[in-house]
């Protein structure tokens, strides 16, 4: 007589579910969450002062000075870059009241004047309007969300075992 015969080898289950639970539960979450804020704000700084692009890899747009780009603004932009963790969220983002003109771009218009006036290396420009692009520093590229699955990879091999 021919059959099929299936064996389930439950070994480690009960371990398993206890991790399973106490993640669900939230309990000893806080350090991997800590580790991928602190990853989160690391890639972030790192997007500003050394890659240059947004998070879809798209290069910033040049800046009228030729000059690096946020490297004026630029330290108060990562000076004000932290993160916070609890133990079911982890948040990273820059606190600084002109970082979203540098993440969505913006228009400035004159408010009580015909025009704008600003110095651009030692040059007096006069303007109606000027546009910053969007220089997107907040996000996740393809590279910074597969280390960020290995954090959670590996608090999961640690939980397991």
């Amino acid at each position: 007589m021919n059959g099929v015969s299936i064996t389930i080898d439950l070994t480690g289950i009960d371990q398993a579910l206890a991790a399973l639970s106490r993640l669900v539960s939230g309990v000893g979450d806080e350090d991997m969450m800590s580790a991928i804020g602190a990853i989160g704000e690391s890639q972030t700084r790192r997007r500003i002062t050394d890659e240059k692009t947004g998070p879809d890899g798209q290069a910033w747009p040049p800046n009228r000075e030729g000059g690096s780009i946020l490297h004026k603004s630029g330290q108060h932009l990562l000076g004000s870059i932290a993160w916070t963790a609890s133990p079911t969220e982890a948040k990273w983002g820059a606190s600084w009241e002109y970082a979203h003109v540098h993440q969505f771009g913006a228009e400035i218009v004159p408010k009580n004047k015909k025009a704008l006036y600003f110095m651009v290396g030692g040059q007096a420009y006069f303007a109606k309007k000027v546009t910053i692009p969007p220089r997107p520093f907040i996000g996740l590229s393809e590279d910074n969300a597969r280390q960020l699955l290995q954090i959670v990879t590996d608090h999961f091999g640690k939980l397991l075992s």
